[in-house]
């Protein structure tokens, strides 16, 4: 940006007026470095008041926080469908949501089973190539979506913990695949499975995809749907 100096010193009268006349000049452009140095200070204070005219960083992070909300009315069966994988009639704990915000959705499933249910569910589904295990704990990884639960991140969790990409309906990827195509997953819809061994007992599933901003119209509220 251009920006005028009002310190900048006035140019000497190049006619070289003699006798007394010929100081006017400096006068008069004395006054008005003065005028603007003075008019500068008060545009920079109301600058500070009144805030810069353009939004800068903080207020769109601001704006998009306000954007930021979870849909009502997600129940754990309008989850698995968007997801496409089933929910085993033995679940416990069934819990779906879906967080809406003005770049991308996120839609979150999560329910628990017994060892054997567990695996035998992880069958019917399995990862591209194989399970892969944490080399550590994320114990630092913001709680943006499973906390809503009431439940840690499953980032957050090493001990009994695997994970991988599931792709429903999509043939099982081989190791003599290239690398690109194992994981492009572009061209099919993926998500995130995380499988907790929590107890010696239970397993307890964390599922977690992405979607663009309305590509599945959502579920009505309850209260819109209550009328008698």
């Amino acid at each position: 940006m251009n920006e005028v100096n009002p310190f900048r010193t006035p140019e000497e009268d190049a006619s070289g007026a003699e006798g007394g006349g010929g100081r006017r000049p400096w006068l008069v452009a004395g006054v008005a470095a003065g005028v603007l140095v003075l008019s500068g200070a008060v545009v920079a204070a109301g600058r500070l008041l009144d805030g810069p005219d353009d939004a800068g960083p903080g207020d769109r992070l601001g704006k998009e926080a306000a954007d930021v909300r979870w849909a009502e009315g997600i129940t754990p069966e309008w989850m698995s469908e968007q997801l496409h994988l089933g929910i085993p009639a033995t679940a416990r704990s069934p819990q779906a949501a879906y967080k809406v915000t003005s770049r991308f959705d996120t839609g979150i499933l999560t329910f628990t089973l017994t060892r054997a249910e567990a695996e035998a569910y992880l069958k019917q589904y399995p990862p591209e190539k194989k399970w892969l295990e944490p080399a550590s704990a994320q114990t630092d990884a913001a709680p943006h979506y499973f906390a809503h639960f009431g439940l840690p991140e499953p980032e957050t969790l090493k001990d009994g913990m695997r994970y991988g990409y599931v792709c429903p309906g999509s043939p099982k990827v081989t190791e003599e695949q290239d690398i690109s195509e194992k994981y492009g997953l572009s061209d099919k819809q993926c998500v995130s499975v995380y499988v907790h061994e929590y107890t010696s007992q239970r397993t307890r599933i964390y599922i977690r995809d992405h979607f663009e901003p309305g590509v599945s119209p959502l579920p009505a509220p309850p209260s819109s749907t209550s009328k008698g």
